[in-house]
């Protein structure tokens, strides 16, 4: 049971759905304030915040700069361990290799962390494909696979459900997947949590094989980490027999003391806290003690040529504690679905068209656009990613690919010609500022009267302009230019009276010095 984004329109059609949705509105609006004020008290406690964001950003951009080292390093550190490492270029390798470990062990079912690399890859598919369960083991995932439904926030999965639907969910589903849900839940969170405690009880009993991510892995020590705060993760990372970590490249960290930093970092971007409930780490086999079999398969799926580019390879900084969805205005209104893929919000704009590519998909390529640019996201991020930067960069990508791909120009090409043109001579400039003075004093009798007192037109009907006016107010050009303010005022040190003082001198006496 799991929904898929295959098919989900471009952001602008997908985020109108969702704002008329003023449910969803209600319940992301709440979510997201409340996180985004725990994170403000304990972040508001660290004097050196913004030296730890500094040492963040740091260490990402050392591994970055030295990848294929240190992902050696961890290689030669797990196989050390006992692990066996994998290595999968793309999503079909990586399936690839997760279901051929599960049918080794005879098993048709496997227990699962949260994973975004999981997610990304859409495993649950793939095992589903061959005859074998995954079953999700932590709260909001699970509520989401008993749905059919699909995430929308990378830390609250299910942000977009409020307590009734997830007892209506309950009570519909669990019974086809296993333990029935209480007759009578109620949508107390106590009640809602022991009632998925005691459906996922049975799954990790019986489980030979469990399936995870990685928060961090340290290539000193070939350590695996994972956070959470159920206590699902622990349950899956030591009961099974078999264990296999599905690990993106960028992952990787420098040395154990790396992860101090990290550690710090992570749990007050994320829920608000100082530390995580549950912080497992794990380094290979240890004989009579947890999964006597695991495997690391390390995930490219499109890294290394994010990797190449100076811009957008900040986004591989990422530690996915989606602070910057919790403080974005566009995400809290259109929630995680709208952007069309596992990782929504400000980072998703981000990362999926560079793990994607541009200039194919209009879905992907709208994803850039989805934001107002008010670098609120990068205020917030722990590792500092440059999120407004990367986002226009990405832009100018969109719109070279589609030049490149379509000989015939947009009317935005056309637009910017024009502009173009018009502006590299004084004399076209000039006309055209007179042309737009006749132009507004024509429309300053057909315009309304804003609040502020300003002069607008309503919504223009048809092409490019009615779609922009649609939201927005147009003002009414100015009948004046400021070329002619500035000759008629002497730079704006006399009034001669021929169009209205534009400065606010009452005469010709204005102080020249």
């Amino acid at each position: 049971m799991s929904g898929t984004f295959l098919g989900t329109p471009a952001f602008p059609t997908a985020a109108r759905a969702a704002l008329e949705d003023s449910q969803l509105r209600r319940n992301l609006a709440h979510a997201t304030a409340t996180i985004r004020t725990k994170r403000g008290g304990v972040v508001g406690e660290v004097d050196e915040w913004e030296q730890l964001r500094l040492a963040g950003e740091a260490i990402k951009n050392r591994v970055l700069r030295h990848l294929p080292r240190y992902l050696e390093q961890l290689e030669r550190s797990l196989t050390a361990a006992g692990a066996t490492v994998h290595w999968a270029r793309d999503a079909a390798e990586a399936n690839a290799i997760v279901v051929d470990i599960a049918r080794r062990h005879e098993t048709d079912e496997v227990v699962k962390v949260k994973s975004m690399a999981t997610q990304e890859i859409e495993l649950n598919d793939a095992l589903e494909a061959a005859g074998i369960h995954a079953w999700e083991t932590d709260l909001a995932e699970l509520i989401v696979q008993l749905g059919d439904d699909l995430p929308s926030h990378i830390l609250v999965p299910a942000i977009h459900r409020n307590r009734a639907e997830i007892r209506e969910i309950f009570l519909r589903e669990m019974s086809r997947a296993g333990r029935p849900a209480p007759a009578d839940l109620t949508d107390e969170p106590k009640q809602l949590a022991a009632a998925a405690r005691a459906h996922l009880r049975e799954k990790f009993l019986r489980a030979k094989v469990a399936v995870s991510g990685a928060n961090f892995a340290v290539a000193e020590t070939g350590t695996l980490t994972v956070v959470e705060s159920e206590g699902n993760g622990r349950m899956c990372l030591t009961l099974p027999e078999v264990l296999v970590s599905v690990v993106g490249i960028e992952k990787v960290l420098p040395t154990f003391a790396d992860l101090d930093v990290m550690l710090q970092l992570l749990p007050r971007s994320s829920t608000g806290e100082r530390m995580n409930p549950y912080t497992s780490t794990w380094t290979g086999v240890t004989p009579g003690d947890g999964p006597q079999e695991v495997h690391v398969v390390l995930l490219d799926n499109g890294r290394t040529d994010v990797l190449a580019d100076p811009t957008g390879r900040q986004a591989l900084r990422c530690i996915r504690c989606s602070a910057c969805l919790n403080v974005c205005p566009v995400y809290e209104r259109t929630g995680g679905h709208a952007y069309g893929s596992v990782y929504p919000g400000p980072i998703g704009a981000i990362l999926m068209p560079q793990l994607r590519g541009v200039g194919s998909d209009p879905q992907t390529d709208s994803l850039p656009y989805a934001s107002s640019l008010c670098g609120a996201c990068f205020e917030v991020c722990p590792v500092r990613i440059d999120i407004p930067e990367v986002l226009v960069h990405l832009r100018s990508e969109v719109v070279e690919a589609h030049q490149q791909a379509s000989r015939v120009p947009s009317v935005q090409d056309m637009a910017m010609k024009a502009a173009s043109w018009t502006l590299s001579s004084s004399a076209r400039t000039g006309a055209a500022e007179k042309a737009a003075g006749w132009g507004g004093r024509l429309a300053a009798r057909i315009g309304r009267t804003a609040p502020g007192g300003r002069n607008v037109l309503g919504a223009i009907p048809g092409g490019p302009a009615g779609a922009w006016s649609d939201s927005r107010d147009v003002p009414v050009p100015a009948a004046e230019s400021f070329r002619q303010w500035w000759e008629r005022t002497d730079g704006g040190h006399r009034d001669d009276g021929g169009a209205g003082n534009a400065n606010g001198n009452d005469g010709g006496n204005g102080d020249r010095r």
